[in-house]
């Protein structure tokens, strides 16, 4: 209902956040993907690690359960190139002519 405010006990908040940071354009490329529950991050991807890290104790678990599966690790390691090196390309020409 309308008349709820986000302190409300009965709202929760899930949040993914996907970064990319370059160094001298394309040449070095981190990404970070964080997972968020109600402001508090829990488990995280580093392709500079090379594997999910818990944050908390429950992230401990999904990061344990995720790094266990290849073809997922496979994948997460890969969005350097198809995430991030990909969207470089698209937005450097709109980003240079501002």
């Amino acid at each position: 209902p309308s008349d709820l405010c986000p302190a409300h006990t009965g709202l929760f908040q899930e949040m993914v956040k996907s970064e990319c940071h370059f160094i001298n354009g394309t040449e070095r490329v981190r990404f970070v993907k964080r997972f968020i529950y109600n402001r508090e991050q829990y488990v995280h991807f580093d392709s500079d690690v090379g594997h999910f890290v818990g944050d908390t104790l429950y992230g401990e678990e999904v990061a344990k359960h995720w790094n266990s599966d290849p073809e997922w690790m496979e994948h997460r390691r890969g969005a350097v190139d198809r995430h991030c090196r990909h969207n470089y390309k698209l937005s450097t020409p709109f980003l240079l002519e501002r």
